[in-house]
């Protein structure tokens, strides 16, 4: 499954593999210093989304601000998911260990990945998600820690949205921490420094 990327390895060869995933209109690039404040020592694989928006690229389409392209989002997660099997085999992580970074769009295909495949990730940072689907049966999370990174006054993903997203989470058992700003809908420093200190007690 062919999907724009770029790959750094890392020094740590028993680190997890972070899955960078960038919001509306980022590249494959945009993630690559908040990977590293996360974790230095993982490899690093940054993904470009396959769908264009205005010539802004994305993950997966949406009818309106907020309304997602469900036959799409669905197609795309499947997408995403085969291009990680094959990125394993190309550049050699392994596959049982990895854990997405994602903010907005990026977050919500992250966040799809743990609603439609089990096993898929080791865990996620998701940076302001909203819900991926509803309706339908997640599969068991159990063990799997997600740091949920949410604005309180975030104009495009309400505070009641979060909630539920961790609530949807919790209910499969996934390990969920939901951190609050109030930055809007904008990655602040302070939650990537909040994001760091979860992921190196998550992942020690």
């Amino acid at each position: 499954m062919r999907m724009i990327h770029i790959y750094e390895k890392g020094q740590d060869p028993n680190a997890p593999t972070l899955l960078l995933l960038h919001g509306t209109g980022g590249t494959e690039r945009d993630l690559m210093g908040i990977g590293r404040m996360l974790s230095g020592g993982s490899s690093l694989l940054g993904v470009r989304g396959n769908v264009s928006e205005n010539g802004m690229p994305r993950f997966f389409r949406r009818l309106a601000e907020g309304v997602f392209d469900e036959e799409d989002l669905i197609f795309r997660t499947r997408e995403l998911h085969e291009f990680l099997d094959e990125a394993a085999e190309q550049h050699g992580f392994d596959r049982s260990n990895v854990v997405a970074v994602g903010y907005s769009n990026g977050a919500n295909i992250a966040g799809s990945l743990l609603f439609h495949y089990p096993n898929v990730l080791r865990g996620a940072v998701l940076f302001h998600p909203m819900v991926p689907r509803r309706g339908i049966e997640l599969p068991d999370l159990t063990g799997i820690p997600v740091f949920i990174g949410a604005g309180e006054n975030d104009p495009i993903c309400p505070r009641r949205e979060s909630e539920e997203l961790a609530e949807l989470l919790k209910n499969a058992h996934a390990q969920v921490d939901l951190h609050w700003e109030r930055n809007g809908h904008q990655l602040s420093h302070t939650e990537v420094k909040a994001a760091a200190a979860w992921y190196e007690e998550a992942f020690k």
